[in-house]
């Protein structure tokens, strides 16, 4: 029996969110900053031969399985329709040779709707795991435009493109989007730059998570329609990105907490929903105690919050967002992309 796996990791936003979902990118341009962190999606593939080509998958987040046996049993019904959707367009049982059945096995460290990816990485995942599986030869740019596909085409789930290259590439990076064309540029930030902010960082789970799509169309509806705020928001958070890209390759540490508010100021602008009373009270807290600033990781509406802190008043920052329902994660920077390798089994 063949068993591959593959893990794809997190990523962190910093700068620029929004400006890589469409119609802004093809029409202006996007740039966007972001880092993979230690928090990963997994999948699993065992293949072994049998009578009948049917594929099982075990979503062990939701304690769900279901068994497809051929292309007609992959309807989009809101369970499973990630893994579907990848099944249906690689194919790995059609194109694997000779009669196999395949099962998977997928878990995440973050669930969907924390603001960490978590989607789009499980689709890079996954195709990650179907390369190995089909031995193809793909660049992390082909990994990644096949995740989009999957994802913003055949799905047509809403947002950007950030995520699946992230996950793709790992490390940081500052992204370029120029419609189809996209431009990854790994960051070569020294060790001690690396180690001080991610020290300075905090990841806050706020309690609540939020639904991206509905967010972000009505981001897209509002660039569409030229409404004047969403429009000027998105062009700052895009020269925001850079600023604060060139601020990190300086090493300017303590930038970052003036920009990442920066960014969170704009990120609100871009439509309503974005924040909320709660969010609204959680990030005041958090400032009062001592951070310097900070943006929700994901499109808005809830999950994940990044907050910049003095070094001295990181513990004070930490027992705030605590005491006001949210729940510290600890992590580190993750510096890979997406991984896959074959487990050894006993003979």
């Amino acid at each position: 029996m063949l068993i591959l796996r593959s893990k794809a990791p997190l990523r962190i936003s910093f700068a620029g969110g929004g400006t890589d979902v469409s119609p802004y990118p093809e029409e202006k341009g996007g740039a966007v900053l972001n880092c993979t962190i230690d928090k990963f999606a997994y999948a699993t593939l065992q293949a072994k031969e049998a009578l009948e080509s049917t594929t099982t998958v075990h979503s062990l987040d939701y304690n769900v399985r279901h068994d497809y046996e051929k292309q007609e049993d992959l309807v989009y019904n809101g369970e499973l329709d990630l893994v579907k959707a990848a099944l249906r367009l690689l194919k790995p049982g059609d194109r694997s040779g000779g009669q196999r059945a395949l099962e998977l096995f997928l878990h995440s460290d973050a669930p969907p709707g924390t603001g960490l990816g978590s989607s789009s990485t499980m689709c890079v995942a996954l195709v990650g795991l179907f390369q190995q599986f089909l031995r193809e030869p793909w660049t992390p740019y082909e990994v990644a435009e096949l995740a989009y596909r999957i994802e913003r085409e055949e799905l047509g789930m809403k947002g950007g493109r950030q995520d699946q290259y992230a996950a793709a590439f790992g490390g940081f990076n500052f992204m370029e989007f120029h419609g189809a064309q996209t431009i990854v540029t790994p960051l070569r930030i020294g060790h001690e730059v690396q180690d001080e902010l991610a020290y300075r960082l905090l990841l806050c789970y706020t309690g609540t998570s939020h639904y991206s799509n509905d967010i972000i169309a009505q981001q897209q509806s509002n660039y569409t329609e030229g409404r004047r705020s969403t429009v000027d928001a998105l062009d700052a958070t895009k020269r925001l990105a850079i600023d604060m890209k060139n601020e990190l390759l300086r090493g300017n540490i303590d930038e970052m907490g003036r920009l990442l508010d920066e960014a969170w100021q704009l990120k609100k602008q871009f439509t309503d929903g974005i924040s909320n009373d709660r969010i609204d009270a959680f990030y005041t807290r958090a400032r009062a105690a001592g951070a310097l600033g900070g943006k929700l990781v994901g499109s808005g509406g809830g999950g994940f919050i990044l907050l910049f802190c003095d070094f001295h008043r990181r513990a004070n920052v930490a027992k705030a967002a605590h005491d006001a329902g949210g729940r510290v994660v600890d992590f580190s920077l993750e510096p890979g992309g997406v991984r896959t390798w074959p487990v050894r089994t006993a003979a």
